[in-house]
């Protein structure tokens, strides 16, 4: 039963801890009192999922809390911009 309740503890943490790193999409309203920071841009998707999360990944080594894409294009190798907000 202790094992359980320490192994319960360790994914609640380790849960908590990766929310805290996430960053999400935001629409243009969702963006209330945050400022835009700057723009971010990624290339050589394969897909939209894959583009969105090579986004996602330069917003956060930015350090920003959220984020709009403004463009996305290609077919195989897609490529697009986003607003990092903070």
């Amino acid at each position: 039963m202790k094992k359980y309740l320490v192994m319960l503890a360790a994914a609640t943490l380790a849960g908590a801890s990766f929310t805290a790193w996430s960053i999400e999409p935001l629409t243009s309203s969702d963006t209330g009192q945050l400022r835009p920071a700057g723009t971010v841009q990624a290339s050589g998707a394969s897909s939209l999922d894959d583009l969105q999360d090579k986004l996602a990944e330069k917003a956060r080594e930015q350090g920003a809390k959220g984020y709009v894409v403004n463009s996305a294009s290609g077919d195989d190798r897609m490529f697009g911009t986003a607003t990092i907000y903070k």
